[in-house]
């Protein structure tokens, strides 16, 4: 788990050379109740819309099976999946949100420009999962960064996409094969 999130140590490192912190991209705790709030609306919002787009476009073989979860049944399984959903949280906003629109704005972007890259970085990273999780990462990408931008906290896109993955992970071990709708 530390080794997974020494990309964002580089980062908080990066900045601190600049003079810079964390808190310099929102990644702090000095707004919690807000954070929380503003991170659990944008996890339904997105999260309600992504799993539409997982659905239809699995459905329209535009998206690959996703099993995020290859553990074994143990009494842990739902604690590792936890701590795995708030790793990708903290790693993909925190970089690709946070200290790359920061960064790019101090190069002269525009911050649409700088959104652009940034959300089409985080779909093609996300390719894997096939063309409709493409777009429906770009759209999010979108959403987060215009988000970024207006209130310049990472801090509740860490929550959101933390919350995301922690339904779709333990939510898919529990519920694929049972919920007939889901793709198996």
């Amino acid at each position: 788990m530390v080794f997974a999130l020494a990309p964002v140590l580089l980062v908080v490192h990066l900045l601190h050379r600049t003079g810079e912190s964390a808190r310099t991209v929102g990644f702090d705790v000095r707004r919690p109740g807000l954070d929380l709030l503003r991170g659990v609306a944008l996890a339904a919002l997105i999260g309600s819309g992504g799993l539409v787009v997982y659905v239809v476009s699995w459905r329209l073989g535009l998206t690959v099976t996703i099993d995020p979860s290859t553990l074994d049944g143990n009494w842990w399984d739902s604690l590792v999946l936890v701590l795995q959903a708030a790793k990708n949280g903290v790693l993909e906003e925190v970089i690709v949100v946070g200290y790359l629109l920061h960064r790019l704005g101090q190069l002269g972007w525009s911050p649409w420009r700088a959104i652009l890259l940034s959300s089409v970085l985080r779909a093609f990273y996300h390719l894997y999962q096939g063309v409709g999780m493409f777009f429906g990462n770009l759209v999010m990408g979108a959403v987060f960064g215009w988000f970024y931008h207006r209130y310049g906290r990472v801090m509740p896109l860490v929550v959101a996409h933390t919350v995301i993955d922690v339904v779709a992970f333990v939510g898919s071990v529990h519920l694929i094969g049972r919920v007939g709708w889901l793709p198996v």
